[in-house]
């Protein structure tokens, strides 16, 4: 039996007030459903390329991890956000600006 999930817009206050706290730039692209919504995070690395990120199901451990859906240069990665977007009005979208990638999202309480 899976453990109780968090409220989306919780966890994303909570991930911002995270990247504030390690002084990385992050701003709300996409503002989804409060309760249940997905989330995505962009890292922009300031070089003209970026990285997506979600969470998958472990089937497994039973466990949500985050992983990297894509590396590649910005424009792509906006247009998988544009697409991602267009099925679910509900999902978040993080941007972060992290010249060394740095997202934190394997941090105790992120995970």
């Amino acid at each position: 039996m899976t453990d109780a999930r968090l409220a989306a817009g919780i966890w994303v206050s909570a991930y911002l007030k995270r990247l504030q706290l390690a002084d990385i730039p992050a701003y709300i692209l996409r503002r989804g459903d409060d309760t249940a919504g997905a989330v995505m995070v962009k890292c922009a690395t300031l070089d003209g390329r970026a990285s997506l990120w979600v969470r998958e199901w472990d089937f497994e451990t039973d466990q949500r991890p985050w992983v990297r859906l894509a590396e590649a240069p910005e424009p792509e990665i906006d247009a998988a956000i544009t697409r991602h977007s267009a099925r679910d009005p509900d999902l978040w979208v993080i941007e972060i600006e992290s010249r060394g990638g740095v997202t934190l999202l394997d941090q105790p309480g992120l995970v």
